[in-house]
């Protein structure tokens, strides 16, 4: 067997290491617009939470300047695999030992809240982006952790109302056309998007709403004064009297607080070439998005239109060519759906989310700068919703309020933002993902 690292019959021969996204949407080209010196509200990050706020407080009337040291929308907003879920990850017994029972049932219920209010804010923005409430598959891999799976689901219908159900090996074929797993659970309500359109139909209603939007733009420091903030950018100083910081994954040496709080991780993602229908139709026969329960997670779905394989994992526990990670996700895919072993890659690519040491998002104000991040990789609808509470928040509206707001926002000893506990701890998830489905 050929070794699927130096196996070039995997790759197409014109494949890009480049998200497919931007097939549709390709990034913009650097502008050179003059730079304003003043602005009533300054953004630095012009993905999802970035331009939500950016069109509340445009919107409002208030002088917005977002600022991005890539162009617009070149973070992992356009590189993520478009799947929108329940996101959080701690479940309602965790968070009532750490915030107390009231505060952890609203923190769950404002996560539902996100997932319907994406859905309308597309809709009232008039956003074409493949929208698609197809629900999704969360697939067990082992019996013992299907049958946490299948109770825990049981349990949330019927305490907080979330929709699941469950459904066992011998039924999972009407769901997803692989026998590895031992059966998962649907959520009906979670949807995918096709992530570049979605962010391009964000760009345009913050620049419709007024905003300002300003590329190749770093910040560099973020310094604050009587009348606001001083922010120094690679093109210069701009006044600001209320400053955003929404830079998630990217988050840098500007704000030292902020990234000491948050974990980079790399999410790698590749796409296959054409597919024929009814193949596609045997994989996915409902087209719902897909998630497994391995720590060291995969997730993927079939393209918007059916045609490809959208295949992503957490697949290195440190930064690697889209050249080396493809190989090792087509091998993971292959082994899950055997049918697809002559398939090849026409993309591949990485994107970088953030945790956070509690594994929940995080909203704030830290010295005076307004922040929201942490989405822990779930992050299309929170970090939108967020973003647009955000927005709220600066012009002072009481419904900019929420459940995240100033929760303790903890980092560890020694850390300042590189994450160097990771490979060991990969490796020992990797390890014991490898025990529980050998058990099975």
């Amino acid at each position: 067997m050929s070794d699927p690292a130096t196996d070039a019959s995997i790759w197409l021969p014109d494949w890009k290491a480049a998200p497919y996204w931007h097939e549709a949407v390709p990034t913009e080209p650097a502008v050179a617009n003059p730079l304003a010196q003043e602005t009533d509200v300054l953004i630095v990050g012009s993905g999802y939470t970035g331009l939500n706020a950016a069109i509340e407080t445009a919107g409002a009337g208030r002088d917005t300047l977002v600022l991005d040291k890539d162009a617009p929308g070149h973070g992992c907003s356009t590189r993520n695999g478009g799947q929108i879920g329940h996101s959080i990850k701690p479940g309602f017994e965790t968070l009532a030992h750490r915030h107390g029972a009231d505060r952890a049932q609203a923190i769950l219920d404002e996560s539902r809240t996100a997932l319907h209010w994406i859905e309308d804010r597309i809709g009232t923005l008039g956003i074409d982006c493949d929208f698609n409430r197809a629900g999704r598959f969360h697939a067990a891999h082992s019996p013992q952790i299907y049958e946490a799976l299948a109770r825990h689901a049981e349990a949330t219908t019927h305490t907080d109302g979330t929709e699941a159900f469950a459904v066992p090996r011998a039924e999972q074929r009407r769901e997803l056309g692989s026998d590895l797993y031992h059966g998962g659970v649907v959520y009906p309500q979670d949807a995918g998007l096709h992530p570049a359109r979605y962010h391009q139909g964000l760009l345009k209603a913050a620049r419709d709403a007024g905003a300002q939007i300003t590329g190749h733009c770093g910040v560099s420091a973020i310094a604050r004064t009587a009348r606001g903030f001083d922010v120094q950018t690679t093109q210069g100083r701009v006044h600001a009297r209320d400053v955003i910081v929404a830079t998630n994954g990217y988050t840098g040496s500007a704000t030292p607080w902020l990234r000491r709080r948050v974990i980079p991780i790399g999410s790698y993602i590749i796409a296959t070439e054409e597919l024929p229908a009814d193949l596609m139709d045997r994989l996915f026969p409902t087209d719902r998005v897909i998630s497994d329960t391995r720590k060291v997670v995969y997730y993927y779905r079939p393209s918007p239109d059916r045609r490809r394989v959208i295949f992503g994992g957490r697949v290195s526990a440190g930064e690697t060519d889209p050249a080396l990670s493809g190989p090792r996700l087509h091998e993971e895919m292959r082994t899950l759906f055997p049918e697809l072993q002559g398939t090849r890659i026409s993309h591949s690519w990485l994107g970088h989310v953030a945790y956070t040491f509690d594994e929940v998002m995080h909203v704030g104000r830290h010295e005076g700068v307004h922040y929201a991040m942490g989405y822990c990789g779930t992050g299309v609808s929170m970090a939108s919703y967020l973003g647009m509470r955000l927005g709220q928040k600066v012009l002072g509206t009481p419904e900019g309020a929420t459940a995240f707001d100033d929760l303790p926002f903890a980092t560890r000893p020694f850390y300042t933002g590189t994450p160097w506990f990771l490979p060991p701890l990969v490796a020992w998830y990797r390890w014991r993902d490898r025990i529980q489905r050998r058990r099975a």
